[in-house]
């Protein structure tokens, strides 16, 4: 049954909520309504924010993660390990290690994994700009961060069939995380243990 709106705008700023995951067109008229309700600034320091991260958002040179920068902070940073790379699906997998504050290497974001069955191949991911950065010298470890499913495992095993020429040592998180999970829904305690008792990945 289509809802009946009385007003267009309502209609179609429901209609762009609604588009976002998890957010069904209920949720997205109450979100809409608390809008109206509030101060017009509220609504309009929303609206520019979306504006300015659209427009001014960039992906690191380096490591592929979000900043508002062309070399991200972690990347930048003297103080980080820089013979270590962590290797990660998506940048949400980024925000979930920052927060165990134990990591302090640096990260290269693939931007998923290899999935055959969503039309995910190696050449979808950001496989070669990590092979340049081992070709650039000076990483001495890759940790293997992705989540411990069929999908990252097959990814696990690609990447690391392609730094096989090089003399790096290759490990994996302790699988204190559960098989079948997805990385960002771990807790935080689990995944910095995970980090600690990392293992060697086996080729």
């Amino acid at each position: 049954m289509n809802e009946i709106y009385p007003s267009k705008l309502l209609e179609r700023t429901v209609g762009e909520f609604s588009k976002l995951p998890g957010i069904g067109r209920r949720t997205a008229l109450r979100l809409v309504l608390h809008l109206l309700r509030q101060k017009p600034e509220t609504g309009h320091a929303l609206s520019e924010s979306l504006s300015q991260l659209i427009d001014g958002v960039k992906y690191c040179k380096v490591c592929h993660n979000i900043s508002d920068t062309d070399i991200c902070d972690i990347c930048s940073n003297p103080l980080r390990d820089q013979s270590t790379v962590c290797v990660v699906e998506n940048i949400r997998n980024v925000l979930s290690i920052e927060n165990t504050g134990i990591y302090r290497g640096l990260y290269h974001v693939l931007g998923g994994i290899i999935s055959p069955i969503d039309g995910i191949g190696p050449n979808n991911l950001e496989i070669d700009s990590l092979v340049k950065r081992m070709e650039e010298g000076g990483i001495q470890e890759i940790i293997f961060a992705l989540s411990p499913t069929m999908e990252g495992d097959t990814t696990n095993f690609f990447i690391s069939r392609k730094l096989a020429p090089f003399n790096v040592r290759l490990t994996t998180l302790a699988r204190g995380i559960s098989v079948g999970d997805e990385l960002e829904y771990t807790d935080e305690i689990t995944l910095g243990r995970s980090i600690i008792n990392r293992v060697e990945l086996k080729q």
